[in-house]
């Protein structure tokens, strides 16, 4: 099953200011995320951001706020992203069968989006090295039980190439010299 640019989005999921800097490396997790987000915005990917709370953690990580719509941030409570309407309903509107999630915490917010989406029919593939809990061991076991529930487990790069899909894409030359290299 490969991610089809044209038959996905992203989702970002809660990446802010005053939960990121207590993860497990939130720079790896800032790092990638920015590439997701800006490589989707190179290949017209459609992107989905969410914030948990934001009055009580903050917005989303100002290093990623350039990269995408500010103003279609969604903002919730609920841990899975797929109980919030806001959000199932902006998914349906895109009309993307296949759902690319990076975000933290990878054990709560992450993990039962993902859980959720794939129940709802999704094709759901989670961002390994874009993703992160305070605890290693906590983001290790939701990417296992992830994985054991049919949830592909991928890399920043895997997403970004099979977005391209091929190296004479027009956009090859700008993602790979920007974002991979």
């Amino acid at each position: 099953m490969v991610i089809e640019r044209a038959r996905s989005c992203c989702v970002i999921v809660d990446v802010q200011e005053k939960l990121c800097p207590v993860m497990d490396d939130p720079r790896e997790v800032i790092y990638n995320s920015s590439r997701l987000l800006r490589g989707a915005a190179h290949l017209e990917v459609p992107v989905i951001v969410t914030e948990q709370y934001s009055k009580g953690i903050g917005p989303t990580m100002a290093d990623l706020r350039p990269y995408y719509d500010t103003t279609a941030t969604i903002e919730k409570i609920t841990f899975s992203c797929t109980g919030e309407p806001v959000f199932t309903d902006r998914l349906k509107q895109l009309d993307r069968p296949q759902v690319v999630v990076a975000g933290i915490e990878a054990h709560v917010c992450v993990q039962q989006t993902c859980l959720g989406l794939q129940a709802a029919g999704y094709q759901v593939f989670v961002v390994e090295d874009a993703c992160s809990s305070r605890r290693r061991k906590d983001k290790d076991l939701a990417l296992a039980r992830m994985a054991q529930n049919g949830i592909d487990v991928v890399s920043t790069e895997m997403v970004l190439f099979e977005w391209l899909g091929r190296g004479d894409d027009p956009q090859f030359r700008t993602v790979l010299n920007q974002l991979i290299k």
